[in-house]
């Protein structure tokens, strides 16, 4: 988890010295911070019609109810204004990498759930967001969002007894001398939702 605040801090302090006109937001999203899991946010002016977001999502629960929920994700996102600049709809695109230790969610027969199961490893993904940001008291602003990515994850099956619990299935030919548990899957899943809320930390003199 180290790693992906000093990614953070990197990208964060490199985009402020480069783009020394850019607007700069701080900020933190509200609908995560009520479950106890922490979003902060950094959003750059590019263009006037244009910005470039860099964050980190990061879960402490070790455990909720049994079920492993520990996670990191940092995430790079480019935004498309219609209006202008941090105003109104816009459409990104967005870029991450990801570590977990937890149980996959799930819903069934309108009921949401955790797997008696839990992974733990890492991936990536790709996927695309539409939101809405909205300014007022001059230097405040809140961005609601929601984004979609195709996840590519590497990663170990246990029982919540910690045992293995995922055996790849392999030709007889090629099976390995001991049980191996590393597996691989690729899915279309929700990668991000929220309610955000931003100050203005710099503003360039005109």
């Amino acid at each position: 988890m180290k790693k992906l605040v000093y990614i953070f801090i990197f990208c964060a302090l490199t985009l402020s010295t480069t783009e020394g006109h850019a607007q700069i937001y701080a900020k933190l999203n509200a609908l995560y911070a009520c479950v106890g899991v922490i979003n902060p946010q950094v959003e750059f002016r590019l263009t006037p019609h244009s910005s470039f977001q860099t964050e980190i999502v990061y879960s402490p629960w070790q455990s909720i109810k049994g079920h492993p929920m520990h996670f990191g994700i940092f995430m790079n996102e480019y935004r498309y204004f219609f209006k202008e600049h941090n105003r109104g709809f816009y459409v990104g695109g967005n870029v991450g990498m990801m570590a977990f230790k937890m149980s996959k969610p799930y819903f069934l027969n309108g009921h949401f759930g955790l797997q008696n199961r839990y992974c733990r490893g890492y991936g990536f993904m790709l996927g695309a967001a539409i939101g809405y940001e909205y300014q007022f008291c001059q230097r405040w602003i809140l961005d609601a969002f929601v984004g979609f990515s195709w996840m590519h994850s590497t990663y170990n099956g246990y029982s919540l007894n910690h045992e293995i619990d995922l055996y790849p299935n392999r030709p007889a030919w090629k099976e390995p001398p001991s049980p191996d548990p590393f597996n691989y899957s690729a899915e279309w899943m929700p990668n991000k939702i929220g309610l955000s809320i931003g100050y203005l930390i710099f503003k360039p003199k005109k």
